[in-house]
């Protein structure tokens, strides 16, 4: 009988705290914090840029899966348009409230995402977080939901921010490699098979 090697348990990125925007003395975020606040965000909102370099900011459902945000675009929104010029995408997630709130901010690049196991998985996340209202099926490389053509695409984080209000008020920031994938799984959570 063989058993399989131990997994190791990815382990929590260093941020940094940024002592201008953060009170005397703040604690740092734990970034078990930032990324329960992206997995349990209903909703976030994604900025990108236009043709002629004006911004575009929409509210939308993310899901996250494999060290990515995942976010769905009709193939002829603006947003799929402006991904089609400038994959450079801001997803922002938080609350509107002063006190005992935390905002952050993710810039990453949006890829298409087309293989069909991944989207099969990524339909299985969307209908689990927000009903069966939210199911889809896939066809030619996109999530179909009611005959209508949905686009997928996956936001790996490049620089993450949160802004953490509390007695003290706490600034942080994690940047990440071209190759670093940042720990966004529960530590409870199944490790995909590699």
């Amino acid at each position: 009988m063989t058993t399989a090697p131990p997994t190791s348990t990815p382990r929590a990125p260093e941020g940094t705290l940024i002592p201008g925007y953060s009170s005397p003395g703040a604690s740092p975020v734990p970034w078990e914090s930032v990324r329960r606040a992206l997995e349990r965000a209903e909703i976030s909102w994604i900025s990108t840029v236009r043709p002629d370099g004006r911004p575009h900011v929409t509210p939308l459902m993310t899901v996250v899966a494999d060290g990515c945000l995942h976010v769905t675009t009709g193939p002829n929104e603006r947003k799929a348009r402006n991904l089609a010029e400038n994959a450079h995408v801001v997803l922002t997630t938080g609350t509107n409230v002063y006190e005992d709130a935390l905002d952050v901010v993710v810039e990453g690049t949006a890829v298409r995402v087309t293989e069909d196991a991944a989207l099969h998985r990524l339909a299985e996340r969307w209908r689990c977080k927000y009903g069966d209202e939210w199911s889809f099926t896939v066809e030619d490389g996109a999530f179909v939901n009611d005959g209508d053509p949905a686009l997928v695409f996956a936001v790996r984080p490049e620089v993450v921010f949160a802004y953490e209000r509390t007695a003290e008020h706490a600034a942080m920031r994690w940047r990440f490699g071209s190759g670093e994938r940042p720990d966004l799984r529960a530590p409870d959570a199944p490790q995909p098979a590699s």
